[in-house]
């Protein structure tokens, strides 16, 4: 009976001590460090989401889409003076335009009457004379008594003289006469400089472009043509109205019509 006494409070003993340790633990799960973990968590998580609402970044730490693309771009954009770069000069002009600009500024502008070449100087003279007599048959031995006739009007027809009047606003071609002297009075474009092509162009407007005429300059082609006709002429930028030209060697070459 006393070694049963004995056995059974022992077993009383160890039931007390094993339910003195769960309540503990089970304490300690309540009370420790796992529920501050998760409240300590939270406030943290908050503020985080708040400074990145509005955003395409939604999670701390990943980068954003426009930072994504950003670095895309500089990692694909050409350096300067690469291959994908518009081509320049040195002044930044485009090359292209810079060509065009030399063209149209080739021609050479002659104003004083008197430097021209001595044979083109008198055959200026001997159309002025001609033109200034009112009598169109006075242009006859121009065309005709040189080694090659100039082309007058394309050659519309077999006479150049008739061509001429067919031209004129009057059946005496004195009209085309008047037009022929108000071009000489002007300055020559001298075209085609050192080549056998060279030649020497009335009125100098043929040699320039149009927006580049000053106000003086404007005034005196408007003594040959109307604003009506410069207006026309501006649209496409050069002049188109009649001209005279005379070779480097003093044999007058054509006179032509508009474009």
């Amino acid at each position: 009976m006393r070694n049963a006494s004995l056995k059974l409070l022992t077993i009383r003993l160890l039931a007390t001590a094993v339910i003195s340790c769960a309540s503990a633990n089970a304490f300690a799960l309540s009370d420790g460090s796992m529920a501050p973990a998760a409240e300590n968590t939270l406030p943290q998580e908050t503020p985080l989401r708040q400074a990145f609402e509005g955003t395409s970044q939604t999670t701390p730490g990943q980068p954003s889409q426009n930072d994504a693309n950003q670095d895309d771009a500089e990692n694909v954009a050409p350096e300067a003076g690469g291959k994908n770069a518009p081509k320049t000069n040195e002044t930044g002009a485009n090359p292209a335009a810079a060509a065009t600009s030399t063209e149209q500024s080739s021609a050479e502008i002659i104003r004083d009457l008197s430097t021209l070449p001595t044979p083109v100087k008198a055959m200026r003279e001997k159309l002025v004379e001609a033109a200034a007599s009112g009598d169109i048959e006075r242009l006859r031995p121009l065309i005709e008594g040189t080694p090659k006739p100039p082309q007058i009007m394309n050659n519309e027809s077999d006479d150049p003289i008739d061509t001429l009047k067919n031209f004129s606003g009057d059946p005496q071609g004195q009209e085309i006469l008047a037009i022929m002297l108000d071009l000489l009075a002007t300055g020559a474009a001298r075209l085609d400089a050192g080549t056998p092509d060279e030649t020497y162009v009335w009125p100098y407007f043929a040699g320039k472009t149009l927006s580049e005429l000053s106000p003086p300059e404007r005034v005196e082609l408007l003594r040959i043509v109307t604003a009506g006709d410069l207006m026309g002429m501006e649209e496409t930028g050069n002049y188109n109205f009649y001209r005279l030209g005379i070779s480097l060697d003093g044999q007058w070459k054509f006179m032509a019509s508009g474009d």
